[in-house]
């Protein structure tokens, strides 16, 4: 099955350079350790996974008509993302990744140009026909559209980033519509195996609990009470793990899709993902299909949450 998943969030330019060390000491001026700059953001580096691995992508996103926007709409072009459902703003979001020798990353996402923009239903709901999944990101922008999309009839899919709390009042939308529902474990305030109970018993509608684990590798939790784990590999080693848990997420949505396997996707989403941070630009260092299947799968276990 090839699916058709449609991704809405933020697409944003980021200058992504090394420093030498956390905390960053004050110098009038340095010389990093390397520099990159591309387009990334939330929404974009999630549809471009999906499309890497055979999905069909289509991306709602909001692109400044400035020079950073025509920049960003080149760049989805050659991508195969610009379509109908990237619609003008006045202003292009943006981004700053510092990261450290050991792959650590500090993110200064700046989203203000893109945050009120009022993204028209009607748009995201004409790219939702005939689609097999729809995934909310987080973003500003979004938070109007995710209680009427919830009544298009089609599954949500939403990667909560850095939560902390189950019943957090600006997540709480997202949370209630999703159906898969992904978060990195490095705010949660219990251990994950506790977080996917809480979500579960608080969310009727969600059936799938994704955590991210960082160096650990990633953990999945099923309505039926199966716990997967999948142990983290980084063939390459680790450069910049920004970005690592959008690739564990998308990858996870296209192989979950194809196959309906919650265990193969999951080993599948922590392969690409510890493949991705192996590169400077994460964003486009996703393994093609074959790639993913010449790689024998990560030590896996499953039991119960």
């Amino acid at each position: 099955m090839t699916p058709t998943i449609v991704v809405a969030g933020a697409t944003s330019f980021y200058l992504s350079l090394g420093v030498a060390e956390f905390p960053v000491h004050y110098l009038p001026t340095c010389t990093p350790r390397w520099l990159t700059g591309g387009v990334s953001g939330a929404a974009a580096h999630i549809a471009r996974t999906l499309r890497t691995l055979g999905s069909h992508a289509r991306l709602c996103t909001v692109v400044g008509t400035d020079l950073v926007g025509a920049g960003i709409r080149a760049d989805l072009d050659a991508h195969g993302l610009l379509g109908p459902g990237v619609i003008s703003g006045e202003g292009s979001s943006m981004g700053v990744v510092l990261v450290g020798p050991d792959g650590r990353r500090m993110g200064y996402p700046y989203l203000a140009p893109v945050n009120d923009v009022d993204y028209p239903f009607d748009v995201l709901a004409g790219q939702c026909r005939d689609a097999d999944l729809l995934v909310l990101t987080n973003a500003k922008f979004v938070r109007p559209l995710v209680a009427r999309a919830d009544r298009l009839g089609i599954p949500i899919a939403v990667d909560a980033h850095l939560i902390a709390d189950p019943g957090d009042p600006y997540n709480e939308p997202w949370l209630r519509a999703a159906r898969v529902l992904f978060c990195s474990h490095e705010r949660l305030p219990v251990p994950p195996e506790r977080w996917i109970a809480e979500i579960f018993g608080r969310y009727p509608r969600c059936a799938l609990v994704g955590v991210g684990l960082g160096a650990r590798g990633a953990m999945l939790g099923l309505r039926d009470g199966r716990l997967i784990t999948v142990q983290a590999v980084a063939p390459r080693g680790v450069l910049n793990t920004t970005g690592a848990g959008d690739g564990l997420f998308a990858t996870f949505l296209h192989l979950w899709v194809s196959t309906e396997d919650p265990v193969r996707a999951l080993q599948g989403a922590v392969l690409n993902a510890g493949w991705k941070v192996g590169d400077r630009t994460p964003v486009g260092a996703s393994l093609t299909p074959a790639e993913l299947r010449a790689i024998p799968p990560p030590p896996t276990t499953v039991g119960l949450w």
